[in-house]
């Protein structure tokens, strides 16, 4: 089956944030009453963005920027969520298989009964996305938690043969969903429409950002005014502890545990010669 996608557009976008309320809705993330540990609470902050983050249970949230343009003051509005990379930093440092890649539709999913909290998933993200929750009297860092493409088990919309929630609830057409392909082919057309019509920096982003994202935006600026990475990396550090510190450390703990495992061997050859003694 071909990889699927979303494609934004953002010149379509009225941040009506109705994709927002679907989210929670389906994936049962409500935050009527937000904890203080998990939940970024919607209050009155000087915008018109709410809640003002992402959290564990707000796993999709639209950011309002003002720019000026032509002596006029326009608002850009950027979805923000995680951008299923092909080559997803999270994926490579999760310690235990927890982060992994859809291998069907190239989404990236996670096992939440398996996560440790380790953390490492918040760091390696380019995009500011994986939040963790907390928990306990020690403020103890819990589960990872983020955007699932709507693959949540028991709530699995692409299972069913439909739309993520957000895409189904968008009412300006600017969220569209389907094989990642044609979408590419698609943001490309847009893009030019928007060039042909002066708007010399359209761009489309995600078509090869890290290997390809499954969820790509269609911009009429450049990314870096839309408050995206105009080349977003998977850092050194992220490639290292996957590569050559975790092995190491693998290899390096079974060193141990074999040394601990010799040692018991011959302290019990030992007590056994002194007994016959």
């Amino acid at each position: 089956m071909a990889e699927k996608a979303i494609l934004y557009d953002a010149t379509k976008c009225t941040a009506c944030r109705g994709c927002q309320v679907a989210c929670k809705q389906w994936n049962e993330n409500d935050e009527v009453i937000p904890t203080e540990e998990n939940g970024v609470a919607s209050k009155n902050w000087g915008s018109y963005e709410n809640p003002p983050d992402l959290s564990p249970t707000t796993w999709l949230k639209m950011r309002f920027t003002e720019v000026e343009t032509g002596g006029k003051v326009r608002w850009l509005f950027t979805r923000q969520a995680c951008m299923h990379c092909t080559d997803a930093g999270c994926v490579r440092v999760c310690p235990n298989g927890t982060l992994y890649h859809d291998t069907e539709h190239g989404f990236v999913v996670y096992n939440q009964d398996t996560c440790t909290g380790c953390g490492y998933c918040v760091e390696a993200c380019p995009f500011d996305v994986p939040r963790l929750e907390k928990s306990g009297i020690l403020d103890i860092a819990g589960k990872m938690s983020k955007c699932t493409f709507c693959t949540t088990p028991g709530l699995d919309r692409i299972a069913e043969g439909w739309e993520p929630a957000c895409v189904k609830t968008c009412p300006s057409g600017a969220l569209k969903y389907g094989d990642r392909a044609a979408l590419v082919a698609e943001g490309k057309k847009r893009v030019q429409t928007l060039k042909d019509a002066g708007w010399t920096e359209a761009n489309l982003y995600g078509e090869n950002e890290l290997g390809g994202l499954h969820v790509m935006y269609v911009l009429d600026d450049s990314p870096a005014v839309y408050g995206l990475p105009l080349s977003p990396q998977i850092s050194a550090a992220t490639i290292a502890w996957k590569d050559v510190i975790q092995p190491v450390g693998w290899a390096v703990g079974g060193l141990a545990i074999a040394g601990l495992g010799m040692n018991w061997l011959v302290a019990r050859a030992n007590v056994k010669k002194e007994a016959k003694k």
